[in-house]
């Protein structure tokens, strides 16, 4: 799907922040594609964007309004529909990732038709993808992976396609996640497609670019999660990575979710390349990232100094905390300059 900004973000009347987390990771990354906020009496939720309604944001030039708030079940409360109704009725169109298809609801989709608009739901995919064919593509790629999920591998990939394009390099960001997609304003929610079609979704998402391009793309799952490894496996098929960033959690001792082991650094590492070279035979690891959070900033240094060194030099950081400069030193090294 093709999502076009500027955005109206709103936010509903959730009750804490945690609650408009698809707003606020949006205004991290896109805060240029943001006009304002649309937020109901009782919210508690404040993206530190400009109050604005439906009519001043369509005098902004907003395209699209996105539900940046998320519900227990994912469910679209029947409160809100009304303000869905009123941005279409505006000539915007509305994207969100609740579980809910906007066009489920009467009123909502009755709006859209009138108008002329489009929905979006972000979770669902309306593409017909092809089955992958692992044939090569123009352009580099390079994706981020994990020891599990949920470990920082879609700010890893944000972060990579910052600091590459603001060295001069030709970079964009590749979204395989509902909020990746807001983001980007393109791609796939990988896991809503059907397993056969995984690998060509991929393909889709980065499709042949010019030969200096690179495409970052956000990773999912972990090769060895036993819920996960099917998507991480497509994913990495599809997207034929030249060079991929390895993503940790240095606190964990079990898989989110399961009882199954952490697997290391350097076992995520070889069977990364030993599958990804179906696609891609020259496919290597150019980076460590790892989510630092629960460390102090000493602490931190120090045990990104010993993953590094046990892993043959390769750079680690902590890409909020440290920024990817290392990593991309590497990539100037191994692949070369802009």
């Amino acid at each position: 799907m093709q999502i076009e900004h500027p955005y109206l973000l709103f936010l509903g009347d959730v009750p804490d922040a945690l609650a408009a987390k698809t707003a606020t990771g949006i205004v991290d990354w896109r805060k240029d594609w943001c006009a304002g906020q649309l937020r109901l009496e009782g919210c508690a939720a404040d993206t530190g964007l400009p109050d604005i309604t439906t009519a001043e944001a369509k005098a902004k030039g907003v395209k699209t309004m996105v539900v940046g708030a998320v519900n227990a079940g994912g469910r679209l409360p029947d409160h809100w529909v009304a303000s869905i109704v009123e941005a279409l009725d505006a000539g915007l169109d509305v994207a969100s990732g609740l579980h809910v298809r906007l066009g489920s609801i009467p009123a909502i989709q009755e709006a859209a038709q009138r108008n002329g608009r489009q929905l979006f739901d972000v979770r669902q995919n309306t593409e017909t993808f092809k089955t992958g064919k692992g044939t090569k593509r123009k352009g580099m790629r390079i994706l981020a992976v994990g020891t599990d999920c949920s470990v920082g591998k879609k700010y890893t990939a944000l972060a990579m396609d910052k600091a590459m394009s603001e060295r001069g390099y030709k970079s964009s960001f590749c979204a395989t996640g509902q909020t990746g997609v807001f983001i980007s304003g393109r791609g796939v929610a990988l896991d809503a497609v059907i397993a056969d079609f995984i690998a060509g979704a991929a393909e889709w998402i980065s499709p042949d670019t010019d030969a200096d391009h690179w495409q970052i793309v956000e990773g999912q799952g972990s090769l060895f999660h036993p819920s996960f490894a099917g998507v991480t496996l497509g994913l990495l098929h599809g997207s034929q990575p030249d060079g991929f960033i390895v993503c940790h959690e240095p606190t964990r001792k079990t898989m989110r979710g399961v009882d199954t082991p952490l697997p290391t650094i350097q076992q995520v590492i070889d069977l990364t390349i030993q599958c990804g070279q179906l696609t891609n035979p020259g496919i290597r690891c150019i980076g460590i990232a790892v989510n630092t959070a629960a460390l102090s900033e000493d602490e931190a240094k120090s045990y990104l100094e010993k993953v590094s060194a046990e892993h043959a030099g390769l750079p680690a950081t902590d890409p909020v905390r440290f920024g990817m400069e290392a990593i991309v030193d590497k990539v100037a090294s191994e692949f070369g300059a802009p």
